[in-house]
C-alpha cells in the first residue's frame, strides 16, 4: 500500500492521519521530490480516467497557459504534463492491492482494507 502525494497537502495530512488511526502501515512517496514514471500515470490514468487524475482546481493548472491546458484533453500530451508538473496530480493517490483511488476516499479504502482497518 502506498500512499502518493505531497507533505504540505492538506488532503494528504487528512488521508494520512486516517491510515494511522486506523493502525494501517502505508508507506508516503512524495510526488514533488521523489516524481512518479510514466508506465505509473498510465496505470492511474487508465483506472481512474483523466476527469479523476487530473486536478483542475489548485493553483498548478490556473498557472498554465491555454496551450499546456489543453495538453490535458489527450493522453499522449497529458502523461508528460503530469510528469513535469506532479501537483496537477488530485491528491492523494493510494493504491491499494490492484486498486487506485484518488482524492479523500475512506469509504472506499475501508472497503478496500476489509475488516483489517
Amino acid at each position: 500500500m502506498t500512499l502518493y502525494g505531497i507533505p504540505n497537502c492538506d488532503t494528504v495530512k487528512k488521508s494520512r492521519a486516517w491510515f494511522a488511526a486506523r493502525g494501517v502501515d502505508i508507506a508516503f512517496h512524495d510526488l514533488r521530490r521523489d516524481g512518479v514514471d510514466a508506465e505509473r500515470l498510465t496505470r492511474w490514468l487508465h483506472a481512474l480516467g483523466a476527469a479523476r487524475l487530473l486536478n483542475r482546481s489548485g493553483t498548478t493548472w490556473r498557472k498554465l497557459d491555454a496551450d499546456q491546458q489543453r495538453a490535458a484533453d489527450d493522453e499522449a500530451t497529458l502523461i508528460p504534463l503530469l510528469l513535469a508538473q506532479p501537483t496537477l496530480i488530485r491528491r492523494p493517490v493510494v493504491e491499494i492491492g490492484g486498486a487506485v483511488t484518488a482524492g479523500f476516499v475512506p469509504d472506499v479504502w475501508q472497503t478496500l482494507l476489509g475488516d483489517a482497518a
